[in-house]
């Protein structure tokens, strides 16, 4: 009787955990999620097909790819820094992860290893420099940019290499039970993965304190380069995961791919309420970010508006969200 007594305590302590982290998750990001509640009424109302079962997984499948950098980008600005690169890296790693498959019959696994391996070492040099050279980390990851991108043409010259593999492309096109899309599933397990990270490690803490007062953190025994490095090293692996994912939806790899992804990546963060200048930042919020730009972009293509537009409208709703959130902080 003790012993179930005992169990149902720590169940009823666990629920109560639950229930607080719920709570905080809600007062944190109140505003935001306000916002992304009523974009979703707004579209529903115009466009009823908005609320159907197949678009709202369309939206995550779409949405997964943009989360997996910016789960990434979210320490990294954290820390105060940042990551022009990631489109360019999906771009390269998607390249080579299709001609293995595509041209060198390799095995899917051996592939995806050497495309994750690729985005890792991108990551890794990032990571490298920043931290032990004074040059910024707009200028190193503009640099490393411009590198993947060309790599990713010379590699194909200029041309898109198709890939036939069943099993490569279920990577990013198949579902899991007939219904759960292969991508949102990888975001789940990494969602998790990040959240720990950021806030159940002394690594995640080492970020809030690098990101906070980098000299001070440097005084209190932190290794601010060991963080620095894990964090690129960390967002070249998502950029992996993301050109692989992206590549296999798209039954190829392509040099032109990831065009633009680092400025959405960016975009989510700065959306759910990351300070560009470190030292704060939550993972949930990126989250909701992220969903907004998903969300907003697929409700324009349900209304027929012009993908010219949809940039300006972004563009707009990106900097109306960033000055209130200033606003907020300023008055808190």
């Amino acid at each position: 009787m003790s012993q179930l007594s005992l169990q149902e305590k720590q169940k009823d302590h666990a629920l109560l955990q639950i229930g607080a982290g719920i709570k905080q998750f809600v007062r944190d990001n109140m505003g935001i999620l306000i916002g992304f509640l009523v974009l979703c009424i707004i579209i529903s109302i115009v466009n009823s097909s908005f609320l159907t079962a197949n678009n709202l997984l369309n939206v995550l499948r779409q949405t997964s790819t943009n989360l997996y950098l910016a789960l990434a980008m979210t320490m990294i600005i954290i820390l105060g820094g940042i990551d022009l690169s990631v489109g360019s890296v999906m771009a390269v790693v998607g390249v080579v992860t299709s001609s293995l498959v595509a041209l060198f019959g390799a095995p899917v696994l051996v592939a995806v290893a050497a495309g994750l391996a690729v985005g890792v070492l991108f990551g890794a040099l990032n990571g490298y420099v920043v931290a032990t050279t004074v040059i910024p980390p707009f200028i190193v990851t503009l640099a490393t940019m411009n590198i993947a991108r060309g790599a990713a043409y010379v590699l194909t010259d200029g041309k898109p290499i198709r890939v036939m593999s069943d099993s490569f492309n279920f990577i990013g096109s198949g579902y899991i039970g007939g219904v759960l899309p292969t991508p949102v599933l990888y975001l789940v397990i990494l969602l998790i993965i990040c959240y720990l990270i950021m806030n159940k490690t002394k690594l995640g803490r080492y970020m809030y304190a690098v990101g906070g007062n980098a000299e001070a953190a440097k005084f209190s025994g932190i290794n601010i380069k060991r963080i620095k490095l894990f964090a690129y090293t960390f967002s070249g692996l998502m950029a992996g995961v993301a050109g692989i994912v992206l590549a296999s939806r798209m039954f190829s790899g392509q040099p032109t791919a990831g065009n633009g992804a680092e400025l959405d990546a960016i975009a989510a963060v700065v959306l759910g309420g990351t300070s560009m200048t470190g030292g704060y930042g939550r993972i949930g919020g990126t989250v909701i970010g992220a969903l907004i730009i998903g969300v907003l972009s697929n409700g324009l293509n349900l209304m027929g508006v012009s993908s010219f537009w949809q940039y300006i409208v972004k563009g707009i709703v990106i900097l109306v969200a960033v000055y209130a959130d200033v606003i907020k902080r300023k008055r808190g």
